[in-house]
């Protein structure tokens, strides 16, 4: 699989990423993750892509592949509370406890990247926690650092010193952040991640849906009601969860400074029609103008904000 120059970072990666909540979150057995990463692995995807508050994602990713680690890129995220510290939520020590578990638990020596997730502003202007990571950075235990989160506060961290990576949602129906954060991203050379490239599905009804994506998926279902888009007026074929999957995932790869779109499976059937999804390529932009033009008409107000 082609590789992408990862902005200003030293690193080239894969348009296709790994996410690991829903391993966590629905309680995966270890040999399902084993052979979706496995699989991920030999076919050319080195992103791996996880979090503290992932429950048990970061040791079912250590222990199915840290005998890889030199073949991926790994990115956890920090500052939501976890069981083994008692220091406050968005705290230095927080941040800094967090990345010696994260450390532990994928049984590897360092982070490629190690991400702030979700924070407001006022924890970005505050400075220490950042200023945590960096020195998570100086002893070597992080290699890069940036943020995860949506809108006007993603936009302000990717402005700031130090800042190497920012993760935002990017999909058919939330493009906010396409307009406000990765113009910021493109000016400071930034690497990006997208999480929820494929809406969560929104094409189902909520009801269809497993566990978290559950709660997560009814904006998205709502919205795309409005934009009244059809896959077969796009030029994309085939049975309607497989075209929905294609044009979703099609149109966040062919936005301007992304680099590489989390997706989140526990099957080895669905990893490998995500792989064949990737291989042919963005959407047209003739396509991809129709699908922004659709959903200007549906929020001509301006919204529909990024979900984080």
């Amino acid at each position: 699989m082609k590789k992408l120059r990862f902005g200003k970072t030293q690193l080239e990666i894969s348009p296709l990423g790994f996410g690991g909540a829903s391993i966590g979150y629905l309680k995966t057995e270890q040999q399902r993750v084993t052979r979706v990463l496995n699989l991920l692995l030999d076919s050319g995807v080195n992103v791996i892509d996880t979090a503290a508050c992932y429950e048990g994602s970061e040791e079912l990713i250590g222990s199915a592949v840290s005998h890889r680690r030199q073949e991926y890129v790994l990115v956890s995220k920090c500052g939501h509370s976890v069981p083994e510290s008692d220091e406050p939520e968005w705290s230095a020590g927080l941040v800094q406890a967090t990345v010696e578990r994260a450390l532990r638990r994928l049984k590897t020596e360092y982070l490629d990247v190690m991400l702030l997730h979700t924070c407001e502003r006022d924890v970005l202007e505050r400075g220490d926690v950042i200023g945590a990571l960096s020195r998570a950075q100086q002893a070597g235990k992080v290699r890069y650092y940036g943020f995860s989160g949506d809108n006007e506060t993603a936009a302000y961290a990717a402005s700031l010193e130090g800042i190497s990576v920012v993760e935002i949602s990017v999909n058919l129906v939330d493009q906010r952040n396409i307009d406000v954060v990765l113009p910021e991203t493109r000016r400071h050379d930034l690497g990006v991640l997208v999480k929820r490239p494929v809406a969560n599905t929104a094409w189902k009804d909520p009801s269809q849906q497993r566990g978290i994506l559950r709660e997560y998926s009814s904006t998205y279902h709502q919205r795309l009601k409005q934009l009244n888009l059809d896959p077969a007026m796009l030029g994309i074929d085939g049975p309607a969860a497989q075209a929905w999957m294609e044009l979703a995932f099609r149109f966040t790869l062919a936005q301007d400074g992304v680099h590489c779109a989390i997706i989140g499976t526990t099957d080895t059937k669905h990893a490998e029609a995500n792989l064949e999804i990737v291989r042919k390529g963005p959407l047209p932009a003739e396509s991809v103008a129709t699908i922004r033009t659709a959903f200007r008409e549906a929020d001509p107000t301006g919204a529909w904000l990024g979900q984080t």
